[in-house]
């Protein structure tokens, strides 16, 4: 049998080492990351970063499971692609105490048994001096199997040892899907494809191939960059991955200097006060943008608010987007007898694309998925 994936991005590469390692014959299309973004015409990926959360807690029981399968196969994705993108920083997640979130969050970590350390306000002070919270905070700290991944590194290394598998890695962009009582016909701008069986995995760009849309939301997203020294870099280098839960409903996440292509640290932040829906129209045109600059000042404020000694050096924007399910979990289904999909990381699924690629593998491969992967979160 004879299989493709449509989507080079997170899930997809993941879905394509899976299947080339079961030894399957599998075909991975999907463009490179365009070099220059702003001229580009295509379609986009939201992996071109350097910094993700990794993390095993979440409040959502589907979303836990995926994290923790996934973050323990980093090691083996490094070592089959040689390429590394994980760095284990740990990860702290803040709050108000008695907090609905915090409270679930607790119960995630008794439920699956995560390793935590516990802190509240003056062991927060104590513990990490370049944060600054409001008293009654508490926070849990995953010092183990948490911390942050290279999107972009990640694909790379999915790619590589998906080919080292005996994957076919087409470097294309697929145009449209033509489903027979054969197989399946793909159009790309470097020739067909065909195939017995396609999983589709192109995120916020899916409904553009699907003859019957999928409801999916897709949300401009974002992101400032606030570049510090080396030296200011090196005062942090114990800083982990932060995630605050504000009362008000706000919950920004914040990353450790990261060393990026141009050469310099930057403390990544995100968290949009705003959700703005996109169509399928106006998601490359985003991308080809720098954001949204009242999200950047807005996200200034809160990383002075949260570290007020941080040395800023320079901050700049960056556009991205998130796909959402209704149901709250990754959209991995068949659409038809020869058509599936895995979409929708709903704000959570860089970290864990290695177990959405491998459910996709599975549900392309003729597998049935467990009854836990298909139950809303919602």
């Amino acid at each position: 049998m004879k299989l493709a994936v449509i989507g080079r991005g997170l899930i997809g590469s993941a879905a394509g080492r899976h299947l080339a390692k079961a030894g399957h014959e599998v075909t991975v299309i999907g463009p490179d990351e365009p070099e220059a973004r702003r001229d580009h015409k295509g379609v986009f990926g939201s992996h071109y970063d350097e910094g993700r959360i990794t993390r095993g807690l979440d409040p959502w029981p589907f979303w836990s499971r995926v994290s923790r399968a996934a973050i323990a196969r980093y090691g083996e994705i490094e070592a089959e692609s040689g390429i590394r993108f994980y760095t284990e920083a740990g990860s702290l997640m803040a709050g108000a105490e008695g907090s609905r979130y915090m409270t679930q969050l607790q119960a995630v970590r008794d439920r699956d048994g995560i390793a935590c350390d516990s802190y509240d306000t003056a062991g927060l002070a104590a513990r990490f001096p370049f944060f600054s919270f409001p008293d009654g905070t508490i926070a849990l700290h995953e010092p183990r199997n948490a911390g942050h991944i290279s999107p972009r590194r990640l694909v790379a290394a999915q790619t590589k040892a998906a080919e080292r598998a005996g994957a076919t890695i087409l470097r294309a962009t697929a145009q449209g899907i033509d489903e027979g009582p054969d197989g399946v016909r793909i159009a790309t701008d470097r020739g067909e494809v065909r195939a017995d069986r396609v999983l589709v995995a192109t995120g916020g760009f899916t409904n553009l191939l699907m003859e019957a849309p999928l409801a999916l939301t897709v949300l401009a997203r974002t992101v400032a960059l606030f570049r510090v020294s080396e030296a200011e870099a090196r005062r942090l280098s114990a800083m982990p991955t932060l995630i605050y839960l504000d009362p008000n409903g706000d919950d920004p996440y914040l990353l450790p200097p990261i060393l990026y292509p141009d050469g310099k640290w930057y403390l990544k932040l995100g968290g949009d006060p705003v959700d703005v829906p996109l169509k399928d129209a106006e998601i490359g045109e985003w991308f080809r943008g720098e954001g949204s600059a009242e999200v950047g000042d807005f996200l200034e404020t809160a990383i002075r608010k949260r570290m007020p000694d941080l040395a800023i050096e320079g901050r700049h924007t960056m556009p991205c987007v998130t796909t959402y399910s209704p149901e709250n979990i990754a959209t991995i289904r068949e659409i038809s007898d020869r058509v599936c999909v895995a979409v929708a990381g709903c704000g959570r699924g860089a970290k864990n694309s290695d177990e959405l690629g491998r459910l996709g593998a599975e549900l392309v491969a003729g597998n049935a998925l467990p009854d836990w992967a298909l139950e809303a979160a919602v």
